[in-house]
Protein backbone atom coordinates (compact mmCIF):
# COMPACT_ATOMS: atom_id res chain seq x y z
CA UNK A 1 0.00 0.00 0.00
CA UNK A 2 1.43 3.38 -0.97
CA UNK A 3 0.84 6.11 1.58
CA UNK A 4 0.27 9.71 0.51
CA UNK A 5 -0.50 11.65 3.69
CA UNK A 6 -0.39 11.52 7.47
CA UNK A 7 -1.81 13.26 10.53
CA UNK A 8 0.65 14.29 13.25
CA UNK A 9 0.45 16.36 16.44
CA UNK A 10 3.40 17.78 18.42
CA UNK A 11 3.82 16.88 22.09
CA UNK A 12 2.07 19.35 24.41
CA UNK A 13 3.55 21.26 27.39
CA UNK A 14 1.83 18.66 29.61
CA UNK A 15 3.62 15.77 27.85
CA UNK A 16 5.37 14.58 31.01
CA UNK A 17 1.98 14.11 32.72
CA UNK A 18 0.99 11.39 30.26
CA UNK A 19 0.63 7.68 30.84
CA UNK A 20 3.81 5.62 31.09
CA UNK A 21 4.96 2.25 32.36
CA UNK A 22 8.53 2.68 31.09
CA UNK A 23 10.07 3.88 34.39
CA UNK A 24 12.76 5.60 32.32
CA UNK A 25 12.58 9.06 33.82
CA UNK A 26 10.84 12.32 32.95
CA UNK A 27 10.90 13.28 29.28
CA UNK A 28 12.66 16.46 28.19
CA UNK A 29 9.93 18.43 26.42
CA UNK A 30 12.28 20.61 24.38
CA UNK A 31 14.13 17.55 23.15
CA UNK A 32 10.85 15.74 22.41
CA UNK A 33 9.71 18.66 20.26
CA UNK A 34 12.94 18.50 18.25
CA UNK A 35 12.65 14.73 17.88
CA UNK A 36 9.05 15.09 16.71
CA UNK A 37 10.13 17.64 14.12
CA UNK A 38 12.83 15.28 12.81
CA UNK A 39 10.27 12.46 12.72
CA UNK A 40 7.95 14.64 10.62
CA UNK A 41 10.84 15.48 8.28
CA UNK A 42 11.48 11.75 7.86
CA UNK A 43 7.84 11.17 6.89
CA UNK A 44 8.04 14.01 4.39
CA UNK A 45 11.22 12.50 2.96
CA UNK A 46 9.21 9.30 2.40
CA UNK A 47 6.74 11.22 0.25
CA UNK A 48 3.97 11.96 2.75
CA UNK A 49 2.01 15.19 2.92
CA UNK A 50 1.48 16.05 6.59
CA UNK A 51 -1.53 17.50 8.38
CA UNK A 52 -0.25 18.89 11.68
CA UNK A 53 -2.96 19.20 14.32
CA UNK A 54 -2.58 21.92 16.97
CA UNK A 55 -0.92 21.13 20.27
CA UNK A 56 -3.51 20.02 22.84
CA UNK A 57 -2.37 20.56 26.47
CA UNK A 58 -5.62 19.04 27.75
CA UNK A 59 -4.42 15.62 26.63
CA UNK A 60 -0.79 14.84 27.54
CA UNK A 61 -0.75 11.74 25.29
CA UNK A 62 -2.36 13.46 22.30
CA UNK A 63 0.82 13.35 20.19
CA UNK A 64 0.21 9.59 19.85
CA UNK A 65 -2.37 10.16 17.14
CA UNK A 66 -2.45 6.56 15.89
CA UNK A 67 -4.43 5.27 18.86
CA UNK A 68 -7.80 7.06 18.38
CA UNK A 69 -8.44 5.84 14.82
CA UNK A 70 -7.97 3.05 12.28
CA UNK A 71 -7.61 4.14 8.66
CA UNK A 72 -7.68 2.09 5.46
CA UNK A 73 -7.66 2.93 1.77
CA UNK A 74 -11.46 3.02 1.68
CA UNK A 75 -12.74 3.88 5.16
CA UNK A 76 -11.91 4.87 8.72
CA UNK A 77 -13.08 4.09 12.23
CA UNK A 78 -12.68 6.47 15.16
CA UNK A 79 -11.98 4.28 18.16
CA UNK A 80 -12.47 4.57 21.92
CA UNK A 81 -8.98 4.60 23.47
CA UNK A 82 -8.68 2.19 26.37
CA UNK A 83 -7.27 4.71 28.84
CA UNK A 84 -10.08 6.94 30.21
CA UNK A 85 -7.78 9.98 30.26
CA UNK A 86 -7.49 9.75 26.46
CA UNK A 87 -11.18 9.48 25.62
CA UNK A 88 -11.47 13.13 24.53
CA UNK A 89 -8.78 12.74 21.87
CA UNK A 90 -11.19 10.94 19.55
CA UNK A 91 -13.27 14.03 18.68
CA UNK A 92 -10.40 16.07 17.23
CA UNK A 93 -9.14 13.06 15.27
CA UNK A 94 -12.65 12.52 13.90
CA UNK A 95 -12.75 16.13 12.69
CA UNK A 96 -9.36 15.78 11.00
CA UNK A 97 -10.36 12.56 9.28
CA UNK A 98 -13.35 14.18 7.62
CA UNK A 99 -10.98 15.83 5.15
CA UNK A 100 -9.97 12.33 4.01
CA UNK A 101 -13.16 10.31 4.51
CA UNK A 102 -16.76 11.35 4.06
CA UNK A 103 -18.17 9.64 7.13
CA UNK A 104 -15.77 7.98 9.60
CA UNK A 105 -17.48 5.28 11.69
CA UNK A 106 -17.44 5.72 15.48
CA UNK A 107 -16.81 2.84 17.87
CA UNK A 108 -19.47 2.53 20.57
CA UNK A 109 -19.37 1.51 24.26
CA UNK A 110 -18.40 -0.80 25.80
CA UNK A 111 -15.82 -1.35 23.07
CA UNK A 112 -12.33 0.05 23.57
CA UNK A 113 -9.46 -0.12 21.12
CA UNK A 114 -6.09 1.57 20.64
CA UNK A 115 -4.67 1.84 17.15
CA UNK A 116 -1.37 0.58 18.54
CA UNK A 117 -3.04 -2.83 18.84
CA UNK A 118 -3.78 -3.07 15.12
CA UNK A 119 -1.16 -4.29 12.66
CA UNK A 120 -2.22 -4.03 9.02
CA UNK A 121 -0.57 -6.63 6.81
CA UNK A 122 -1.82 -5.72 3.34
CA UNK A 123 -5.45 -6.88 3.23
CA UNK A 124 -5.28 -8.64 6.60
CA UNK A 125 -5.47 -6.97 10.00
CA UNK A 126 -3.97 -8.47 13.16
CA UNK A 127 -5.91 -7.09 16.14
CA UNK A 128 -4.42 -7.41 19.61
CA UNK A 129 -6.35 -7.86 22.82
CA UNK A 130 -4.49 -5.93 25.49
CA UNK A 131 -4.97 -3.77 28.54
CA UNK A 132 -6.26 -1.05 26.20
CA UNK A 133 -8.22 -3.08 23.61
CA UNK A 134 -11.06 -5.32 24.75
CA UNK A 135 -13.01 -8.09 23.02
CA UNK A 136 -15.92 -5.81 22.10
CA UNK A 137 -13.62 -3.24 20.54
CA UNK A 138 -11.90 -5.94 18.52
CA UNK A 139 -15.30 -7.32 17.46
CA UNK A 140 -16.56 -3.93 16.28
CA UNK A 141 -13.38 -3.29 14.32
CA UNK A 142 -13.50 -6.73 12.70
CA UNK A 143 -17.12 -6.18 11.65
CA UNK A 144 -16.25 -2.76 10.19
CA UNK A 145 -13.25 -4.12 8.30
CA UNK A 146 -15.39 -6.91 6.87
CA UNK A 147 -17.73 -4.34 5.30
CA UNK A 148 -14.68 -2.95 3.47
CA UNK A 149 -13.58 -6.37 2.25
CA UNK A 150 -10.73 -6.89 4.73
CA UNK A 151 -9.96 -9.94 6.85
CA UNK A 152 -8.81 -9.87 10.47
CA UNK A 153 -7.45 -12.12 13.19
CA UNK A 154 -7.47 -11.67 16.95
CA UNK A 155 -4.16 -11.94 18.82
CA UNK A 156 -4.30 -12.04 22.62
CA UNK A 157 -1.24 -10.37 24.17
CA UNK A 158 -2.71 -9.95 27.64
CA UNK A 159 -0.22 -11.30 30.10
CA UNK A 160 2.71 -10.86 27.71
CA UNK A 161 5.15 -8.93 29.85
CA UNK A 162 6.55 -5.69 28.48
CA UNK A 163 4.04 -5.16 25.67
CA UNK A 164 1.63 -2.26 25.99
CA UNK A 165 0.27 -2.79 22.48
CA UNK A 166 0.52 -5.47 19.81
CA UNK A 167 2.72 -3.20 17.71
CA UNK A 168 5.04 -2.73 20.67
CA UNK A 169 6.24 -6.16 19.59
CA UNK A 170 5.71 -6.37 15.83
CA UNK A 171 5.60 -4.38 12.60
CA UNK A 172 4.67 -5.31 9.05
CA UNK A 173 7.25 -4.43 6.39
CA UNK A 174 5.30 -5.55 3.32
CA UNK A 175 6.13 -8.50 1.06
CA UNK A 176 4.87 -10.92 3.70
CA UNK A 177 7.54 -9.95 6.27
CA UNK A 178 6.97 -9.08 9.92
CA UNK A 179 9.52 -7.80 12.42
CA UNK A 180 8.69 -9.39 15.76
CA UNK A 181 9.95 -9.88 19.32
CA UNK A 182 10.83 -13.46 20.28
CA UNK A 183 7.81 -14.19 22.46
CA UNK A 184 5.34 -13.28 19.70
CA UNK A 185 7.16 -15.23 17.00
CA UNK A 186 5.35 -18.43 18.01
CA UNK A 187 1.86 -17.04 17.49
CA UNK A 188 -0.34 -19.15 15.22
CA UNK A 189 -1.61 -16.02 13.47
CA UNK A 190 1.91 -15.26 12.24
CA UNK A 191 2.50 -18.62 10.56
CA UNK A 192 1.76 -17.29 7.04
CA UNK A 193 4.49 -14.64 7.32
CA UNK A 194 8.25 -14.55 7.08
CA UNK A 195 9.41 -13.42 10.51
CA UNK A 196 12.41 -11.26 11.31
CA UNK A 197 12.97 -11.89 15.01
CA UNK A 198 14.72 -9.02 16.78
CA UNK A 199 17.36 -9.75 19.45
CA UNK A 200 15.86 -9.32 22.90
CA UNK A 201 18.29 -6.47 23.64
CA UNK A 202 16.78 -4.56 20.68
CA UNK A 203 13.12 -5.36 21.30
CA UNK A 204 12.12 -1.68 21.23
CA UNK A 205 13.11 -1.63 17.55
CA UNK A 206 10.42 -4.21 16.73
CA UNK A 207 8.20 -1.20 16.26
CA UNK A 208 9.41 0.15 12.94
CA UNK A 209 7.56 1.90 10.15
CA UNK A 210 7.61 0.96 6.49
CA UNK A 211 6.64 3.91 4.29
CA UNK A 212 6.83 3.92 0.50
CA UNK A 213 9.94 1.80 0.13
CA UNK A 214 11.81 3.04 3.20
CA UNK A 215 11.81 1.75 6.77
CA UNK A 216 11.99 4.13 9.72
CA UNK A 217 13.74 2.41 12.62
CA UNK A 218 14.42 3.59 16.16
CA UNK A 219 17.99 4.88 16.35
CA UNK A 220 20.54 2.90 18.34
CA UNK A 221 19.63 -0.63 17.21
CA UNK A 222 22.46 -1.72 14.90
CA UNK A 223 21.65 -5.44 14.77
CA UNK A 224 18.17 -4.99 13.36
CA UNK A 225 19.33 -2.13 11.13
CA UNK A 226 22.01 -4.39 9.69
CA UNK A 227 19.55 -7.24 9.15
CA UNK A 228 17.12 -4.99 7.31
CA UNK A 229 19.85 -3.42 5.20
CA UNK A 230 21.07 -6.90 4.30
CA UNK A 231 17.58 -7.72 3.05
CA UNK A 232 17.66 -4.67 0.80
CA UNK A 233 15.65 -2.23 2.90
CA UNK A 234 16.50 1.46 2.89
CA UNK A 235 16.52 2.21 6.61
CA UNK A 236 16.14 5.64 8.17
CA UNK A 237 17.05 5.81 11.89
CA UNK A 238 15.06 8.23 14.06
CA UNK A 239 15.86 9.13 17.68
CA UNK A 240 12.78 8.72 19.89
CA UNK A 241 14.39 8.64 23.34
CA UNK A 242 11.91 11.07 24.93
CA UNK A 243 8.86 9.33 23.47
CA UNK A 244 10.16 5.97 24.61
CA UNK A 245 10.00 7.31 28.18
CA UNK A 246 6.24 7.73 27.63
CA UNK A 247 5.68 4.28 26.05
CA UNK A 248 5.76 5.86 22.57
CA UNK A 249 7.34 4.58 19.37
CA UNK A 250 7.47 5.17 15.64
CA UNK A 251 4.05 4.06 14.47
CA UNK A 252 2.01 5.77 17.18
CA UNK A 253 3.23 9.28 16.29
CA UNK A 254 1.36 9.41 12.98
CA UNK A 255 -1.86 8.27 11.37
CA UNK A 256 -1.07 7.31 7.79
CA UNK A 257 -3.29 6.78 4.77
Amino acid sequence: MRHTHAIVRPPPPTFADGLSSAAAGTPDLARAIVQHRVYCEALTACGLRLTALPVDPAYPDSCFVEDPAIVTATGAMVTRPGAPSRAGEADSIASALRSWYRDPVRMTPPGTLDGGDVCQADGHFLVGLSGRTNEEGARQLAAFLETLGYRSSIVDIRGTEGLLHLKSGMSYLGDGRIVVVPELSRLEALRPYELIVVPDKERYAANCLAVNGRVLIAAGHPDLAGTLSGLGYDTLPVDLSEFRKMDGSLTCLSLRA
